[in-house]
């Protein structure tokens, strides 16, 4: 669960952000298919060079579900329902690229995502990370690109940990 500083934080980041999420957005996907070219399968619909406006589409949409999220913190299972079908049973994403540390996939609900951090126990080095953390790895530099100073390490470690409980939502319909 988040804290209410957790919560502050988050909102207070999103209210910087927000109205720009298809900029944002554009430069995460950018950024996630240029560091990590092995990404761009899991958007073939992009096509294997995405040009500027297919970037802010799916950017916009990327980010608008995140500012959903943001908005219902408290309800993230509702809300993102229907983005988890969607994942799961129209496109038939394999549940393997949303991993998220779990202890032994016991912990089924958002406190798995308590620990803050990118949750490594595992050995893996960065350019091993499960795809969602690849996602919100790009993410936070984008933030803390744009936002420089005022993106603190307290921010960051809240988003990390409320983009984990996002991508444990996310695959809960593949159970």
């Amino acid at each position: 669960m988040l804290s209410a500083q957790e919560r502050d934080q988050i909102l207070r980041v999103w209210d910087l952000i927000a109205g720009h999420e298809a900029p944002f957005g554009a430069e995460l996907l950018l950024r996630l298919f240029t560091v990590y070219p092995s990404t761009k399968i899991y958007f073939k619909h992009l096509g294997a060079c995405p040009d500027e406006v297919q970037l802010l589409n799916h950017g916009q949409r990327l980010l608008s579900a995140v500012g959903v999220a943001v908005q219902h913190m408290d309800n993230l299972r509702a809300v993102l329902s229907p983005l988890a079908d969607l994942h799961a049973h129209i496109l038939r994403v394999d549940p393997a690229n949303f991993p998220v540390s779990r202890p032994a996939r016991l912990q089924l609900d958002l406190r798995a995502a308590e620990g803050g951090g990118s949750g490594r126990t595992d050995g893996q080095t960065p350019h091993q990370l499960p795809r969602p953390q690849l996602l919100i790895q790009c993410f936070q530099v984008v933030l803390a690109s744009h936002l420089q100073g005022e993106f603190t390490v307290e921010m960051q470690a809240a988003w990390d940990k409320f983009l984990t409980g996002v991508a444990v939502v996310l695959t809960e319909k593949h159970r």
